[in-house]
């Protein structure tokens, strides 16, 4: 096959998909919407910036140098929110030079990973095709959908919600991570007799990577002594939809009880706001602060750790989740639908009120006060990804439905 691909192309979850097919001998190439290094064995990449990443410009090195301003600037929230008000504005331009590419190209099947704005940028170019009267490409479109692109972006502001329609009406196959998203896909247009599947967002787990600990972790006894210091690793960094601020202030709360307990945060070094937080709390001795990690270096913390948290208000199945799943860390994350499709509470996890810090602290300090509920959760969880988000099995899966869609063509 020959692919194409429009995806931010540092993104572990692209590469993810990427590299299983260039692995699988196809014709692999990349329009990425930020610059990135090279990736071997694809047979051509290209950067197309959108937004925030075209004023950046198109070196490497000036999209970190802008990203790290960025933030120090203004906090997650209002970062997505200057990305939802200009990367719209940015895409028909952009659209002509990927009509261009895909003209020149004439891919089998079209991948865009995420609607903002990967899918927005597809839809418009194939929209160019159809208004300019040329042969349009024979192509499939594939729209992978991410955990927060209807309940976050789609109706944060009027462009985004004609262009996430867009991008669904030109869509021939959708791919969610989450039913909920099935259903929400429908809502904004998308027609239901198109084909469509719900697959782990990253191809699924790769559990050569990540795995459980040789030896269990006992990380309390029946009195609710820890034996040494329970970790807690929050993995999900800075975004506008993770509630930092209920975990900063679930912290203190925990340690009146669990005073050696330690909370690991990885990709916050450097964030403002987490400074602040450990500051004003006074939590520092506590709390570690760490730059963004490669996936075997999560790995290994994942494996040392006892709870991993996902404390947000908008998600899809985050792919952080089942990574900590696959490496036996109990998972406490965020009451939201789509986390009910993994998480049974009081059996392979608890789920909180994203907003309530002592409803946060309260259900750390129980999981930490009962290992007989560790324990089953690994071996829930261990299962639940093995049955559910294996990658030797998922991707498979999705070869076998890109063949679909080209074979619909």
């Amino acid at each position: 096959m020959k692919l194409l691909y429009i995806a931010d192309g540092r993104s572990p979850i692209a590469l993810n998909w990427i590299r299983y097919f260039i692995n699988h001998r196809n014709e692999v190439h990349l329009v990425s919407t930020y610059a990135c290094p090279s990736i071997e064995g694809l047979a051509s990449q290209v950067v197309i910036p959108l937004g925030m990443s075209e004023l950046a410009g198109n070196g490497f090195g000036g999209q970190a140098a802008w990203r790290n301003w960025l933030r120090n600037l203004l906090p997650a929230r209002l970062r997505t929110r200057f990305r939802q008000w200009l990367t719209p504005i940015s895409i028909p331009r952009a659209a002509r030079t990927l009509q261009a590419a895909i003209d020149c190209l004439q891919p089998d099947l079209i991948h865009a990973m995420r609607i903002p704005y990967e899918g927005m940028l597809a839809g418009e170019a194939l929209k160019l095709f159809k208004q300019q009267r040329l042969e349009t490409t024979k192509a499939p479109l594939l729209l992978s959908v991410w955990g927060n692109d209807f309940t976050l972006h789609a109706c944060s502001t009027s462009a985004m919600a004609s262009y996430t329609r867009q991008a669904l009406a030109y869509a021939d196959g959708l791919h969610t991570d989450c039913q909920r998203d099935q259903r929400l896909a429908l809502e904004f247009g998308f027609p239901v007799s198109k084909p469509a599947i719900v697959m782990p967002g990253a191809g699924g787990v790769q559990t050569d990577i990540f795995y459980p600990p040789e030896m269990p972790i006992d990380g309390a006894t029946g009195n609710a002594e820890i034996k040494f210091p329970a970790r807690v690793i929050n993995p999900r960094g800075y975004r506008a939809y993770v509630r930092n601020d209920t975990f900063f202030q679930a912290i203190p709360l925990v340690l009146e009880e669990v005073p050696q307990a330690v909370f690991i945060c990885p990709s916050m070094h450097g964030e403002a706001d987490a400074e602040k937080w450990v500051r004003k709390l006074g939590i520092n001795r506590q709390v570690q602060l760490l730059p963004l990690l490669t996936r075997p270096q999560m790995a290994e913390l994942f494996r040392a750790s006892h709870i991993s948290l996902s404390i947000t208000t908008h998600d899809g199945t985050p792919n952080t989740l089942l990574e900590a799943m696959a490496c036996g860390c109990f998972p406490i994350a965020g009451d939201i639908e789509s986390l009910r499709e993994w998480i049974i509470p009081g059996e392979n996890g608890l789920l909180v009120d994203p907003s309530d810090p002592r409803a946060l602290a309260q259900a750390i300090i129980h999981a930490l006060s009962h290992p007989e509920l560790l324990q089953q959760g690994m071996e829930k969880n261990l299962q639940l990804v093995k049955d559910r988000a294996d990658y030797e099995k998922v991707m498979p899966q999705a070869e076998g439905f890109y063949q679909r869609l080209i074979d619909c063509q």
